[in-house]
């Protein structure tokens, strides 16, 4: 059997083959979703504003002239000064079942990471913390989202030979929407409650580009302050901001969209989903061109699937735990039912963030999902 050769992408062609090998280690995987072709492009591209405190290198696996694995190294200096560590990140890791490979991927890493004063490793992490991050442990047989990985169950198996321990973990839960009883009594007392209290106000939107002038960047200043505590979080720049605020919101249903603000006007809650473009990216193959986008209008607009992505929930410190999450559900809830939805993917949370999952309470759920980032120390021997 030919050995393993390592080799830095250094080209556009060689970045497309980088992009290309999770479709082909997935094409006939039920339960992975494929990202879009195009946002990968964007991701691994010098235009994106994370490449303004980040480096990165790419790193493709061959067999003789096979492609077998890929990995992304990482150096996320803005995260590492915060956090007081010399950290180098391994990302959009995908390797078929040999040992061999997926250990010539980390070493690679490793020693990308070393020659740059690196003394740790850890992963799969993307550049911040808006990509998809975390290795898949338990839920195999559960169909991804469209903001997560997915990977098959020998990966971290492989891991964990190389010597890695568990960093964190996230979890996932399936809430079920509760059509049949509607708005539960509890998150409606509980709700009226706390917007009398603190003066709130429920912020609704029928323009995209209302919303986006009046509260676009505040709704990503709150995921900063939200976010900021969490682990390996490095804060949104002004210019992040203003590419998600361009990229995402013009695409998104204002109806699924929860903004509350105090007395005062100001932001200080924000709850964002919308609905499950799974399937749809399935039936894309990760393309929008010549007809994947028709799937993903389909199910944005026409045939709108059973199940919403949470993509993102954040409420300022100082009202955690005061009961602002129930204000944000009284109002996305009866939305959720008369919309016809079933269920609610919550995305990963991090197992420790007990805050985050005590306001599933008004819910029946499940915990279908977890994922890890692992890490372990790195040396020149």
């Amino acid at each position: 059997m030919e050995k393993i050769t390592i080799r830095q992408v250094e080209t556009k062609k060689e970045l497309k083959k980088f992009i290309r090998f999770n479709y082909e280690l997935y094409k006939d995987n039920p339960y992975s979703v494929p990202d879009l072709y195009e946002d990968m492009l964007s991701t691994f591209s010098d235009n994106n504003a994370a490449m303004e405190f980040c480096e990165a290198a790419y790193f493709l696996a061959y067999r003789g002239d096979t492609i077998v694995g890929r990995v992304a190294a990482i150096i996320n200096h803005k995260a590492n000064k915060r956090w007081e560590q010399q950290m180098v990140r391994f990302g959009y890791i995908d390797f078929i079942d040999d040992t061999q490979v997926s250990e010539a991927l980390i070493r690679a890493v490793e020693q990308w990471g070393l020659e740059r004063g690196m003394t740790q490793i850890e992963g799969p992490l993307g550049f911040t913390d808006m990509d998809a991050e975390g290795m898949l442990v338990e839920g195999f047989e559960e169909l991804g989202t469209n903001a997560t990985i997915y990977n098959y169950p020998y990966y971290p198996q492989h891991i964990e030979r190389l010597g890695f321990e568990k960093g964190a973990d996230w979890i996932e839960m399936l809430l079920t929407v509760p059509r049949e009883t509607g708005l539960p009594e509890r998150l409606d007392r509980i709700a009226n409650i706390v917007i009398e209290k603190y003066g709130l106000k429920i912020k609704k939107y029928t323009s995209h580009k209302a919303i986006a002038r009046e509260y676009g960047r505040e709704i990503f200043k709150v995921i900063n302050e939200a976010f900021k505590p969490l682990f390996g979080y490095s804060e949104l720049s002004d210019r992040q901001i203003d590419q998600y605020v361009k990229t995402y919101l013009p695409f998104i249903d204002l109806k699924l969209v929860s903004l509350v603000t105090d007395s005062n006007g100001r932001l200080i809650c924000v709850g964002i989903s919308m609905p499950s473009l799974s399937r749809a990216l399935q039936r894309a193959k990760g393309k929008l061109m010549p007809i994947g986008w028709f799937h993903l209008l389909k199910a944005l607009k026409w045939k709108k699937p059973d199940t919403l992505d949470l993509m993102l929930v954040g409420v300022l410190p100082e009202y955690q735990g005061k009961g602002v999450n129930a204000v944000l559900f009284h109002d996305l809830l009866p939305i959720y039912i008369s919309e016809g939805y079933k269920y609610v993917e919550t995305n990963p949370e991090l197992e420790a963030n007990l805050k985050v999952q005590s306001q599933w309470i008004y819910f029946d759920r499940r915990q279908h999902k977890r994922r890890r980032c692992y890490k372990k120390d790195i040396s020149k021997d």
